[in-house]
C-alpha cells in the first residue's frame, strides 16, 4: 500500500513539473512577440526589419531668375524625377516636387523666409539678406575660367573667355560694355590703358539687376565705391532688367552702353547674340571689359527655416541627393542652366563677406 502511494506521489509531481515548464515556455514565447519589433516589422525571409519610407507630399523647389524664367523651368523639369529618386534611396517617399522661378531674387528670399517654398537656388547676397528664414546647405562649384584677373584689359587681350578644368567655388563680376557708340568709346579708353572718370560712367546708359544679386548690384556697387566713392544709385542712366538674358539683349540693341554680369556672362549667349539678338560680328568682337569685381562666393542651394517638411535629417538628405545628382549626365544637365557644375557642403560662415557687403549696401542707402 505504501509503494502504491509513493508511485502515485511521485507520478503527481512529475506531472506537475511538465506543466510549470510548459507554462514558463509559453511565457517566454509571449514576451517575446510583445517586446521585439523585428517580429512584427521583418521581411518575409526572416532578415533585419526596413524601415518604412518618410511620407513628403510635396516638395517646393525655387529658382531666381538670372535667365529667362521659361527657359529655367524648361532646363530643371528633369530635376523633379532626378530628386524623388535620389530621395528614395535615402527612405523617403516624395509624392511630387514643383518647380517655380521668382519673379525677383528677393521674391524666392521672401518665399523661403514665409515657408511658402522649401528649397531655394539663390545667390550668396540673397541668402546674406534672408538668412533670418533661410538656411545655406551647399555651395556650387563651377568650371573656372581662363581669365581671372582684376585688370579688365586682360580679359579683352584674352578673348574669348573658355572653361578650364578646375573647379571654383567663387566667381567676379564683370561690368561689360556693347557696340554702342558710348560702350565702345569706354572700351577704347581700357584698352589704351586709360583711367576711365567718374563722368565716363555716368554719362553711359547701365543695366543693373535687382538690390540682392551679388553679381548684378552689390559687387558692382562695391567696385564703385572703392574707385569712385559711389554707388550704383549715384548713376543718371539705369534700368533694372528681370534677367542676365534682358541686359545682353539691350546691349546688343544699343540700348544700354554697360551691364553688369557674372563672368563670363559672355560665354552663354554666343549662338543669341548673332542669331536672335541679330548682330552681324559675334558678342567677343562686340563687347568688352571695363571693370572686375572682387571674388565672389558661389551660388547656394538653401532651405526654408519655416518649411512645415525641412527639419535636420531632411537636410542632410538633400545635401547627399544634390551633390549625387550633380554627379550624373541628367543632373548636370539641369544644373548647368546656372553654370553649376557640382555642389559641396556649405556652412553659413562661407557668407559673412556677403553679411559685410550687404552692411556696405545698407548703410549707402540711409
Amino acid at each position: 500500500m505504501k509503494k502504491r502511494l509513493f508511485v502515485i506521489a511521485v507520478f503527481a509531481l512529475v506531472v506537475g513539473l511538465l506543466s510549470a515548464c510548459g507554462s514558463n515556455n509559453n511565457n517566454a514565447s509571449n514576451s517575446g512577440a510583445s517586446n521585439n519589433p523585428a517580429s512584427t516589422n521583418s521581411t518575409s525571409g526572416g532578415g533585419e526589419s526596413t524601415p518604412a519610407p518618410k511620407e513628403i507630399k510635396e516638395l517646393k523647389v525655387s529658382f531666381v531668375p538670372s535667365k529667362d524664367p521659361e527657359q529655367i523651368i524648361t532646363a530643371t523639369d528633369p530635376l523633379k524625377e532626378l530628386l524623388k529618386n535620389q530621395l528614395a534611396t535615402q527612405g523617403y517617399n516624395v509624392g511630387n516636387v514643383t518647380i517655380d522661378v521668382g519673379t525677383t531674387y528677393e521674391a524666392v528670399g521672401e518665399a523661403l523666409t514665409a515657408g511658402t517654398t522649401d528649397i531655394g537656388f539663390i545667390p550668396g547676397g540673397t541668402y546674406a539678406l534672408y538668412d533670418d528664414g533661410a538656411d545655406v546647405i551647399l555651395t556650387a562649384t563651377r568650371a573656372g575660367l581662363s581669365n581671372d584677373s582684376d585688370n579688365p584689359k586682360d580679359w579683352n587681350d584674352n578673348k574669348p573667355t573658355e572653361p578650364t578644368s578646375e573647379q571654383a567655388t567663387y566667381y567676379r563680376s564683370l561690368l561689360i560694355a556693347g557696340p554702342s557708340a558710348k560702350g565702345q568709346e569706354l572700351a577704347a579708353k581700357v584698352n589704351n590703358g586709360e583711367q576711365l572718370t567718374w563722368d565716363d560712367l555716368n554719362s553711359a546708359n547701365w543695366a543693373i539687376m535687382s538690390t540682392t544679386s551679388s553679381a548684378g548690384y552689390i559687387y558692382p556697387t562695391l567696385w564703385l565705391q572703392k574707385n569712385y566713392e559711389k554707388s550704383l544709385t549715384d548713376l543718371a542712366h539705369v534700368v533694372t532688367s528681370d534677367s542676365y538674358g534682358s541686359s545682353i539683349g539691350r546691349l546688343a540693341a544699343e540700348q544700354v552702353d554697360i551691364i553688369v554680369a557674372f563672368a563670363d556672362v559672355r560665354r552663354d549667349y554666343v549662338e543669341q547674340w548673332t542669331k536672335e539678338f541679330n548682330r552681324t560680328s559675334s558678342i567677343w568682337d562686340e563687347t568688352n571689359v571695363i571693370g572686375v569685381t572682387d571674388g565672389i562666393y558661389n551660388d547656394t542651394i538653401s532651405v526654408s527655416k519655416e518649411s512645415p517638411v525641412i527639419d535636420d535629417e531632411l537636410k542632410a538628405a538633400l545635401q547627399e541627393a544634390f551633390i549625387a545628382i550633380a554627379g550624373t549626365p541628367e543632373g548636370k544637365e539641369v544644373i548647368k542652366v546656372y553654370s553649376h557644375e557640382g555642389y559641396q557642403v556649405a556652412q553659413a560662415s562661407d557668407y559673412d563677406n556677403e553679411r559685410k557687403a550687404q552692411e556696405v549696401i545698407r548703410s549707402m542707402k540711409e
